[in-house]
């Protein structure tokens, strides 16, 4: 498998990934827990969870045996028409933690679709309401809920979507601060459909970090004017923050959430909209054209609720939230004399999150900052699998690490700014 770069580089098109410049690929053939090893028998510590979504660690025993046992029972149906014991039993789960108030579960197959599904939704609620001119959604500056066309509509266009943009439904954008929320839900008065936003931390934004008081204000205001608020929990959910979800932490509860990368602990796609009883009833009517017309081939996959299952009885067990807080502490602890560092601002956590801004000279900011490749490169070397956002330095990692991993994790963190030129 020495020449998997090579073949590679002739027939695969990656994701975010500029391939006039970039360098090849990493040649992954296995992981394990914490741990990935390449094809040369490198291994790297996996500091970012491969994209937020590997929860446990790689390969855990519990859901591994979960997909191969359910793969032998039953691999898939259609969800039209058809239930089965995963799907039911996950969603009677799901519904038993998160916040009160949510009690119907739209199963879809990731982060993207589980957004599309709730911006839908509330859209045509507010039809069936006879208030359809309420289209408009307010979600936050530097916001990404996905690459779809509804979710790409709710994310901030810069810097992903500018091409897209003339093809995109109308969404105000505000800062993290309620009066400009409150000015925004009046302005827009009739024609305001909801709030949608990352509870407590931003990702791809750049690990942005919000006040609990901004996220209690923002449901308060929302209540007021009676606009659903959508909480996008895909990357927050599942211990990220501290507690099982985000919305926990800031003591509120959402009308719709959406769940996913930790929804089966990395393991496989699935995805999760979550909602109350009053969205789900404004559908219920003798009409059938008033049903909600959205679906996957996938949708509720049996082997993907199986292993999400399992993947939630791993997390209550161990008390994942409690193991993801020591790990982002460990690593912000190990980090915090750089706070006076000339090329370091911002040193910040939350919950299994650790990130600081590197300074960088103006107008070299920002997810395409040219220094992005080195910082890769140079965590690849050091031994730990990194992807900063820009020149946002971050580690996010899975709830395994152990204390002497965490010191890896910081030390090459460390190193990647110290030695900067």
């Amino acid at each position: 498998m020495s020449d998997l770069p090579e073949r590679d580089a002739r027939v695969i098109w990656h994701p975010y990934t500029q391939h006039g410049i970039e360098a090849a690929p990493l040649p992954v053939v296995r992981a394990n827990g914490a741990w990935l090893e390449l094809a040369d028998g490198t291994r790297l510590l996996d500091g970012i969870s491969s994209w937020w979504a590997t929860l446990h660690g790689h390969s855990h025993p519990a859901l591994v045996a979960a997909i191969s046992e359910q793969a032998a029972r039953l691999d898939h149906v259609l969800f039209a028409g058809a239930t089965h014991e995963p799907a039911v039993q996950l969603a009677e789960r799901l519904l038993a933690i998160v916040p009160e108030g949510l009690s119907r579960v739209f199963y879809s197959d990731d982060g993207s679709t589980a957004v599309e599904a709730a911006l839908k939704m509330v859209l045509q609620s507010w039809v069936h309401r006879e208030q359809p001119d309420r289209r408009v959604f307010v979600a936050l500056d530097g916001a990404y809920h996905g690459d779809t066309f509804g979710a790409m509509a709710a994310g901030d266009p810069d810097p992903f979507f500018r091409p897209f943009e003339s093809m995109m439904f109308e969404v105000r954008r505000v800062p993290t601060n309620a009066a400009a929320l409150a000015q925004a839900f009046d302005e827009l008065g009739d024609r305001a459909a909801g709030f949608i936003f990352e509870p407590l931390l931003q990702g791809a934004a750049g690990m942005r970090v919000m006040s609990v008081e901004f996220v209690q204000q923002a449901r308060r205001l929302c209540d007021e004017r009676g606009l659903p608020m959508i909480a996008d929990e895909v990357m927050t959910g599942f211990g990220r923050t501290g507690s099982m979800f985000a919305c926990e932490r800031a003591g509120i509860s959402p009308d719709v959430m959406c769940l996913a990368k930790g929804l089966t602990g990395g393991m496989l796609s699935l995805a999760a909209t979550l909602a109350t009883e009053e969205l789900f009833e404004s559908f219920l009517h003798h009409e059938r054209s008033r049903f909600f017309p959205h679906g996957h081939t996938f949708t509720a996959n049996p082997i993907a609720c199986a292993v999400a299952l399992a993947s939630l009885e791993v997390s209550l067990a161990n008390d994942v939230p409690a193991q993801l807080e020591r790990i982002g502490r460990g690593v912000f602890e190990q980090l915090a004399d750089l706070e006076d560092h000339e090329r370091v601002a911002d040193l910040r956590h939350l919950g299994g999150m650790a990130a600081f801004d590197i300074v960088v000279p103006e107008g070299q900011a920002g997810y395409l900052s040219d220094l992005t490749p080195h910082l890769r490169r140079e965590a690849v070397r050091h031994g730990v699998l990194l992807r900063p956002l820009g020149n946002v330095l971050y580690a996010l990692p899975p709830a395994c690490l152990t204390d002497e991993q965490v010191t890896k994790v910081a030390s090459v963190m460390r190193h990647l700014v110290t030695t900067l030129a």
